[in-house]
């Protein structure tokens, strides 16, 4: 059985064409996504057409997802961080 502290993350490094590394909490990355996800849908990848609302889109992409196509030559990549004092 896994560990469930594989599955705890205190925040999240993104990559994103053209910008610094940033470090955004859960929160901040959801509504990131939801952002982004908000102007594609006429676009969405196709496991991510199932669900209605762009939130659910969003969820569902934060789980079990660690990058998202934002276009050619263009990327938008995250990782799971865990912060120890």
């Amino acid at each position: 059985m896994p560990d469930s502290l594989m599955y705890q993350q205190d925040a999240y490094v993104v990559l994103e064409t053209n910008q610094p590394e940033q470090l955004l909490t859960p929160e901040e990355l959801l509504e990131k996504l939801k952002a982004i996800l908000a102007h594609r849908q006429d676009d969405l990848p196709r496991d991510l057409q199932k669900f209605t609302s762009v939130e659910d889109q969003a969820q569902y992409l934060l789980e079990t997802s660690c990058e998202l196509d934002v276009g050619a030559g263009q990327y938008l990549q995250w990782y799971a961080v865990r912060l120890e004092k």
